[in-house]
C-alpha cells in the first residue's frame, strides 16, 4: 500500500513507477482474471501483480494520474468477443464503466476500438506493461495510451 497524499492506495509502488516510466505513446494493458498475462509479460511487457482488484477500480486509480493520448482517434482499446459470444448475445457492461471512467478523466469523449481476440493479444505482447486484476467480467481487458501533460 502506498502512503502518500494524493496517490491512489489500490496503485502499487510497482505500478507508480510503471506509470512514471512510460512515454507518450507507451501503451498498458489492464487485463482480467482470464488474461494470460504472465505469458504475454514473457513476450516483453513489465506483469504487474493486483490481484483482488477489478478492472473498473484500477482503471480509475491509474487515470488519476495517467494522461490518455488525445492525439489518436482511440487511445483505448478493448478485446472484441469472439463470435459465438456475440451470437449469444453476451454482454458487456464493464465497458459501459470504463468508457465513463475515461470521459469523466479527460473531460471529454475518449475513442475506443475493438480489437479481434488473438490481435489484442499480439498487441499486448508490445505494450510496456500488463496489469493483472482479479476482475471476473469477461471482456474486460482494455489498453491504454499514455498522452501527454499540457500544463
Amino acid at each position: 500500500m502506498v502512503m502518500l497524499k494524493g496517490i491512489p492506495r489500490i496503485l502499487t509502488p510497482d505500478l507508480l513507477r510503471v506509470l512514471a516510466q512510460m512515454g507518450h505513446g507507451d501503451e498498458i494493458v489492464i487485463a482480467d482474471a482470464n488474461f494470460p498475462s504472465a505469458s504475454i509479460a514473457k513476450a516483453g511487457p513489465e506483469l504487474i501483480r493486483a490481484d483482488g482488484h477489478g478492472g473498473v477500480e484500477i482503471l480509475k486509480a491509474i487515470l488519476q494520474l495517467l494522461p490518455l493520448d488525445m492525439y489518436v482517434s482511440a487511445p483505448a482499446s478493448l478485446m472484441d468477443p469472439v463470435e459465438a459470444d456475440k451470437k449469444k448475445g453476451l454482454k458487456t457492461p464493464i465497458w459501459d464503466e470504463y468508457k465513463a471512467a475515461m470521459n469523466a478523466s479527460e473531460g471529454q469523449t475518449v475513442g475506443v476500438q475493438l480489437i479481434e481476440r488473438f490481435q489484442f493479444y499480439e498487441h499486448a505482447k508490445k505494450t510496456f506493461a500488463v496489469v493483472a486484476t482479479g476482475e471476473t467480467a469477461l471482456y474486460a481487458n482494455i489498453i491504454l495510451k499514455k498522452g501527454v501533460l499540457t500544463n
